[in-house]
């Protein structure tokens, strides 16, 4: 088993992407991801190996963010402007305004939601959201696409009605 810092450079991304996808803040997701290797580093002797390790950490982001919501109600719904950096996914989803997007994708249903967040704010590979949701790389392509497909039509019809 690789050490902690290797764990943490390795998976780190992954599980900040996972929890930028579940909350919409940058900040908070930044600070359960280090809630999540605090208590991976607690409980590291219970892993198993019977799952991989990124699913393992997701696992515990998971219940980390179960957690925080518990302690904080009010916070359960935050959708802030994140502030990361421009990707191919956000250009084609039509210049939107960073805050336009964040809006436009929390109204999407999950798994879309969740595969939009991770892919253009937590800049995950496709393998990697597959991978979290315990699914393949073509249900993470199929799922971008289609979410993508109704934010564009959305988009499409708010333009027609002015």
């Amino acid at each position: 088993m690789p050490g902690m810092d290797e764990i943490y450079q390795t998976y780190a991304r992954t599980v900040y992407g996972f929890l930028m996808a579940r909350t919409g803040n940058e900040d908070l997701a930044e600070e359960l991801t280090q809630e999540t290797f605090f208590q991976a580093i607690r409980t590291i002797d219970r892993y198993d190996g019977s799952c991989r390790l990124s699913t393992w950490l997701c696992a515990i982001a998971r219940n980390c963010l179960l957690t925080y919501r518990r302690k904080h109600p009010e916070a359960s719904e935050i959708q802030e402007d994140s502030g990361t950096g421009a990707s191919a996914e956000t250009s084609v989803l039509e210049g939107r305004s960073r805050l336009d997007l964040i809006r436009a994708l929390h109204t999407l249903p999950d798994p879309g939601r969740e595969v939009m967040y991770l892919r253009v704010f937590g800049g995950l590979s496709f393998a990697e959201i597959g991978e979290v949701h315990g699914k393949s790389e073509n249900w993470a392509r199929v799922t971008f696409f289609r979410a993508k497909e109704k934010l564009r039509k959305e988009k499409k019809d708010d333009e027609a009605s002015l």
